[in-house]
């Protein structure tokens, strides 16, 4: 692929609303060509132009469920059933893949990482370059705070979020329990009632809000006696999201085999 040639773009759960606005944004500037759209065989979207489904001009790509004949780079946030079926694919076509689904499940990130000794991946819970920030600065704030600050989790999406809790969540709990040397995943507590809920020392608490239109909210809280320290991040939109996926993408060109993450793509470490 010469320099100045675009870098050939298949959009995975295209119609979804993370699909879509990937594939706005792509469309809209000058680094991918959109080759592909794909969609699960009998969405009510299959044979859809992708570009008019994403809101922008005509794409000439229909939303489809069967893969292009090639692509340099995938990006996929459909379903985890669907993760193993485009890693495939990826392998096949010797494309980079840049994967925001969650909820995967140990089948799913085994495969995911036996395909990253021949491809370059991005595989990551959470695309934006504010919350990445967040993960990076979490561990190291509850290992300055110590053992004497309870640690809650508490993340806000909307009502249509199948998993819970979030992928990021999860990413910020392993963070803290890795910088404090907490056990994973026997620190978290999900939820909290009845009549002896009493919080344990060395406990993370994890709570799910799912409500309304609640694009996303990260937020922990640090508390002692006498102060609680909180760190926050919301998203606007989702095309904080799908900015940062396209940034994934366009440095995963040309990157030689591995699994790599948002701190990688970012320079965060």
């Amino acid at each position: 692929m010469s320099a100045k040639s675009k870098s050939k773009l298949v959009v995975c759960g295209a119609a979804g609303r993370m699909g879509r606005r990937i594939l706005a944004l792509a469309g809209g500037e000058g680094r991918f060509e959109v080759i592909g759209a794909i969609e699960k065989e009998g969405h009510s979207d299959i044979g859809k132009d992708a570009g008019i489904l994403a809101g922008i001009q005509q794409l000439n790509v229909a939303i489809a469920a069967d893969y292009p004949a090639k692509a340099d780079i995938v990006i996929d946030f459909s379903l985890p059933e669907a993760a193993e079926r485009t890693v495939d694919y990826c392998v096949k076509q010797n494309a980079a893949l840049v994967l925001g689904t969650t909820g995967l499940g140990e089948k799913q990130h085994k495969t995911i990482r036996s395909a990253s000794s021949k491809i370059a991946i991005v595989c990551a819970t959470n695309m934006s370059v504010g919350m990445n920030t967040l993960f990076a600065l979490a561990g190291k704030v509850a290992a300055m705070l110590g053992a004497d600050y309870d640690i809650e989790i508490i993340e806000q999406h909307h009502r249509f979020k199948k998993d819970a809790p979030s992928g990021s969540a999860f990413t910020l709990a392993q963070n803290i329990c890795k910088a404090t040397r907490r056990p994973y995943p026997d620190s978290l507590v999900y939820g909290r009632q009845g009549k002896d809920a009493l919080r344990a020392k060395g406990q993370i608490g994890m709570h799910a809000v799912r409500a309304g239109d609640i694009t996303g909210v990260h937020s922990i809280l640090f508390s002692t006696p006498g102060e609680t320290i909180t760190l926050e991040h919301t998203a606007n939109s989702r095309d904080t999201f799908a900015r940062g996926a396209l940034r994934a993408a366009d440095w995963l060109i040309n990157k030689k085999a591995g699994l790599y993450s948002m701190t990688d793509v970012l320079g965060l470490k």
